[in-house]
């Protein structure tokens, strides 16, 4: 499990290095840069994405369970 984590953050730190430092965040990390963003009509989303709503200009992606 450790070598998983650490191969996990190298990977990370590349990413950072590549696309720049928030490029890819994890649930509970704070809000690295100030983005305009859209509403996305829930609270609770908006607040879950990091921003307050959908990244102007950026491409997400949101999975779950069918139907959730």
């Amino acid at each position: 499990k450790e070598a998983k984590l650490k191969a996990l953050k190298l990977t990370l730190d590349k990413m950072d290095k590549t696309y720049g430092k928030g490029a890819v965040m994890k649930m509970g990390d704070s809000v690295v840069a100030d983005v305009e963003v859209i509403p996305s009509g829930s609270l609770g989303l908006d607040i879950a994405l990091g921003v307050g709503g959908y990244p102007r200009g950026r491409v997400i992606e949101i999975y779950g369970p069918e139907s959730s």
